[in-house]
């Protein structure tokens, strides 16, 4: 269903226009957990390993479809908003076409480059091949997974975001049905929980797109035929996209720096890492879809020109981060010993200690990261992205030097503790930058009404 964010109470919108992207979320990232979990648990803590050793080099995939979920979101957020309803119909077009050529051209780049990338973030030689095995299948499903996220963008753009859940959900069980099936039934352990993926995704691709057409005939335009492809909406998508995709993905360059330095530690502090990266990254992810949130809330009343609902939406958003960040910091910081056993078993190999550490570490800072994230919302939602990715780099670039140098005095613990400073830091500049966007809309506001 096509909902108008432009209408109703704020508050009460943004939840129920939120609400669905981060059940989709959790999903998601259920999904993505119980590989490493089946991993683990299945096919042993090798294995758990090679999954996790080749994470930050899948998170750049990543990185370039959920950039490009926001560039799209933002942009047909802002037209659906002003209810120009044929410029809607030709970015969708526009940016199907050219995100398939995308998609194709990364993937084959991926398959050719994979031992170079695993080498690259020295791989340890006992899961090497595992690592490099799950990379190659989880590149093949690429196209896959950037239709699917760019997909989900448009459905939430026209204020759906209900129905990509249910693609998710469906998505999500399948996975892990398959990851069962292919593990611990077949025994195929590292390719079985890669072909899971990959089958699960490729599905929900499929009929992601076929639903989506049907939805896009619901949207009024005029009798006059829309282009296919607009070269102009195309540089507009672009200089939201781009950024996007360059800040998820300078994050998950980071990210590979940090790994390769973990990797220097051996098999057992990598599985360890492994499993909290994933319980991290579960929260951070509902973060950065709350964010998602509020640009889609801030970009179609941006178009409409309802500056003051703006405001509101910031506000509601940072509540429902702080509702999130509660139960988390709680579970990670006095259960951390019981959610790293859900990975792996306490065999005394030093892995499962190490990712209680980390999580004791970080999880305070959840509330921080929450303000962040959410203010960055606001800050691509009104186009703001040099303010955006200022902040973003910020972080990133703390938590790389800080991990190199903190590891030097306090060992693998040291890298841990780059977390809270780079959020810390980066949160101050990007609730500065958001204000001035907010006060902006507020004065815009006053002179309409004068």
């Amino acid at each position: 269903m096509i909902h108008d964010l432009t209408e109703g109470d704020p508050q009460k919108t943004l939840i129920g226009y939120t609400l669905p992207m981060f059940i989709s979320v959790v999903f998601q990232q259920f999904y993505n957990m119980a590989d490493s979990m089946i991993a683990g648990r299945f096919a042993g803590e090798d294995a758990l390993a090679a999954v996790g050793a080749s994470y930050p080099i899948t998170m750049i995939f990543m990185a370039v479809a959920v950039g490009s979920n926001i560039g799209c979101s933002v942009v047909l957020s802002q037209l659906f908003g002003a209810k120009a309803y044929a410029k809607v119909r030709t970015a969708v077009t526009t940016i199907l076409l050219t995100g398939a050529v995308l998609a194709a051209a990364l993937t084959m780049t991926g398959l050719f480059t994979t031992p170079v990338m695993m080498r690259m973030i020295q791989t340890p030689e006992n899961i090497f091949a595992d690592g490099a095995l799950y990379l190659r299948i989880y590149i093949g499903g690429f196209v896959f997974l950037f239709l699917y996220n760019v997909t989900t963008g448009m459905f939430n753009s026209l204020g759906d975001s209900k129905t990509p859940l249910y693609f998710l959900i469906g998505s999500s069980l399948g996975n892990i049905g398959l990851d069962l099936l292919f593990v611990a039934v077949f025994s195929w352990g590292v390719a079985g929980v890669a072909w899971a993926t990959f089958i699960a995704q490729g599905i929900a691709c499929v009929l992601a797109l076929l639903s989506f057409r049907k939805r896009l005939r619901e949207i009024e335009s005029s009798t006059e035929r829309a282009p296919l492809f607009s070269f102009s909406l195309l540089k507009k998508i672009s200089l939201i996209a781009v950024p996007s995709i360059l800040q998820q993905s300078f994050v998950s360059v980071g990210n590979i720096f940090i790994q390769g330095l973990v990797n220097s530690y051996g098999s057992g502090v990598i599985a360890g890492y492994s499993a909290a990266i994933r319980l991290n990254t579960f929260v951070i992810t509902g973060f950065s879809t709350l964010g998602n949130g509020v640009s889609g809330f801030t970009a179609q009343n941006l178009g409409a020109g309802h500056f003051e609902r703006i405001r509101d939406g910031f506000k509601a958003g940072l509540k429902m981060a702080f509702l999130v960040a509660a139960p988390f910091f709680a579970a990670y910081f006095f259960l951390g010993r019981l959610m790293m056993q859900l990975f792996l078993e306490d065999t005394g190999s030093g892995a499962l200690q190490t990712g209680v550490i980390f999580l004791r570490i970080v999880s305070p800072f959840y509330f921080v990261a929450a303000v962040k994230l959410v203010a960055d919302g606001v800050l691509r939602g009104a186009e703001r992205m040099r303010q955006f990715m200022a902040s973003t780099f910020t972080d990133l670039i703390l938590r790389v030097i800080l991990a190199f140098l903190f590891s030097g005095l306090l060992q693998e613990t040291g890298i841990w503790l780059s977390w809270p400073v780079g959020w810390s830091i980066a949160a101050v500049m990007s609730w500065i930058f958001c204000q001035k966007v907010l006060q902006c809309g507020k004065q815009a506001n006053i002179e309409t009404k004068v």
